[in-house]
């Protein structure tokens, strides 16, 4: 399956910060909107990094509560790692495996399309299994 199907099953919704924002305000969105990264863009929309949940506990660990005031552009993943429509599950399984990330926004003709999770990617390959199972059982009763 290809990730534009995913996207058009899950939504092209992708929460956005400023690098401005605080550590504690980015910590604050990510709780409220129930999600474990945002795409921090510049004020022309252009990707600039990613903060992460991850990131967030680093720089508390690093430099306690005082972090929380810091503007999110010093913890944030700069190196943004993108994924496009085209690409296929396994792909993006196996690049987030090797890279250990678990968030990859989504760009297509040098736009945000989207962010894929970890999660949405084998909650994908689940179904696929349940329903190749489910195909193999009919087959069998069937027969």
């Amino acid at each position: 399956m290809l990730i534009s199907q995913i996207l058009k099953d899950k939504g092209d919704l992708v929460f956005t910060a400023s690098p401005q924002e605080t550590v504690g305000a980015a910590a604050a969105l990510l709780h409220t909107r129930r999600v474990g990264a945002m795409v921090v863009v510049d004020e022309t929309e252009a990707v600039v990094g990613i903060l992460s949940e991850r990131d967030i506990v680093r720089v508390i660990a690093k430099e306690g509560a005082a972090a929380l005031t810091k503007p999110i552009a010093g913890c944030m993943s700069a190196k943004v790692i993108f994924a496009e429509p085209h690409e296929t599950v396994d792909a993006l399984l196996e690049r987030m495996t090797d890279r250990r990330i678990r968030h990859l926004p989504v760009v297509k003709g040098g736009r945000l399309a989207g962010i894929i999770s970890i999660g949405d990617l084998v909650k994908h390959k689940i179904n696929e299994a349940l329903a190749e199972a489910d195909g193999l059982k009919a087959y069998i009763a069937a027969g």
